[in-house]
């Protein structure tokens, strides 16, 4: 993922409704609390935020919902019962401005996806 300046997220979320701005700009924070030492950047044109060259975290905006990436087919599976109230894919778990991920759940998935990262599953 190419180095890309904060600025360049912050017009990504200039571009959303205000109530999914506001909720994917507390997710960032979020993150970026888990991961202090992460790196904000592009990954498949939407925000996340890598160590090195692995990519730990993502988010970005649909019509109908909003999205977080583990940027892994396992992390979400490892997770099941946590995201059980949620809408995911393999790698997606979809939610809204209304239904936030709140902060407990973003640090078991950041942990998790480090842990897989650690231990060679990329």
């Amino acid at each position: 993922m190419p180095a890309v300046s904060a600025w360049q997220i912050d017009e990504y979320l200039e571009g959303l409704e205000p109530e999914q701005r506001n909720a994917l700009q507390h997710l960032r924070e979020m993150i970026l609390e888990v991961v202090p030492e992460g790196e904000e950047g592009l990954a498949y044109g939407v925000p996340a935020v890598r160590l090195g060259d692995d990519v730990v975290a993502g988010f970005a905006a649909a019509k109908t919902h909003l999205s977080y990436f583990p940027h892994s087919g396992w992390v979400l599976s490892q997770l099941a019962d946590e995201v059980a109230d949620y809408s995911t894919s393999k790698g997606t778990l979809r939610f809204s401005p209304d239904n936030p991920l709140p902060m407990s759940l973003v640090r078991k998935l950041v942990d998790e996806r480090r842990f897989e990262i650690a231990n060679g599953r990329t």
